[in-house]
């Protein structure tokens, strides 16, 4: 089991395949993990993509039930975790990548368009979050009870009050959009970007339109793709076209 180390920074990462590099981020929101690919998501896209790219993927900084540990950035949430998605990219020796996104993985795609657009070739937002003016403190409230405390049974520094700043910080303070970028940022956001919408108060489905509609090289999946196992497998072939079809020609 690969670790990339960084100061306090410990991130458990693995990877299949081979090819042009394809940066996974699991859903599950703070406790997105590897694991949860088999559990958490339509479809695992590390076996999916296999014989198509190389796939990378990482359990989230501070997941409950994974093995990626480090502070609590209460002042840079987002960025942290992106520090760790672009450090261990770093760490294996890749510049430009493809990246995939489940959930927790659409506003983390979003930040990192906005800090390394340049390294980011395509992504792929799967069932993204967003902000959903009828639920606004979902995510707060999701992690006050299901992230928090056993973060903080396993972790004694981590104190309830820091986990409360922390996610206040990360989700309260920031209460639009995607979270982490603005509509201005997507309006001229040149990299492609496909969106396969979900429809839940999580996934809300007008913030991944809004983003569809924005964004100028932006398309869709079919929706809803979620409901049968045929519209799983429509959705894993378009993705995997998609993300072909951006892939760096070699000289």
């Amino acid at each position: 089991m690969p670790f990339y180390e960084r100061g306090p920074v410990r991130i458990h990462y693995e990877e299949t395949g081979s090819g042009f590099p394809l940066m996974i981020i699991p859903g599950g929101g703070l406790n997105a993990t590897i694991s949860a690919l088999d559990t958490s998501v339509p479809f695992n896209p590390m076996e999916a993509y296999k014989n198509d790219f190389r796939c990378i993927s990482a359990d989230l900084r501070n997941a409950v039930t994974g093995q990626s540990s480090g502070p609590l950035e209460v002042e840079r949430p987002w960025d942290a975790y992106s520090d760790d998605h672009l450090g261990l990219m770093d760490h294996l020796g890749i510049s430009e990548f493809l990246v995939m996104g489940f959930c927790i993985g659409g506003p983390m795609i979003h930040n990192l368009l906005r800090l390394a657009s340049e390294r980011i070739v395509a992504a792929a937002l799967m069932q993204p979050s967003g902000f959903d003016a009828e639920h606004p403190d979902l995510f707060y409230q999701n992690n006050i009870k299901g992230w928090g405390p056993p973060l903080c049974e396993k972790r004694h520094e981590v104190t309830m009050d820091l986990v409360h700043d922390f996610l206040t910080s990360m989700y309260t303070d920031r209460a639009d959009f995607v979270f982490t970028s603005s509509r201005d940022f997507v309006r001229a956001l040149q990299t492609p970007l496909l969106i396969a919408p979900d429809d839940i108060p999580a996934h809300p489905y007008a913030a991944a339109m809004e983003v569809a509609d924005l964004a100028p090289n932006a398309e869709l999946t079919i929706f809803p793709w979620k409901d049968t196992q045929p519209h799983i497998d429509e959705t894993v072939i378009h993705a995997r076209r998609f993300l072909k079809e951006h892939e760096p020609i070699k000289d």
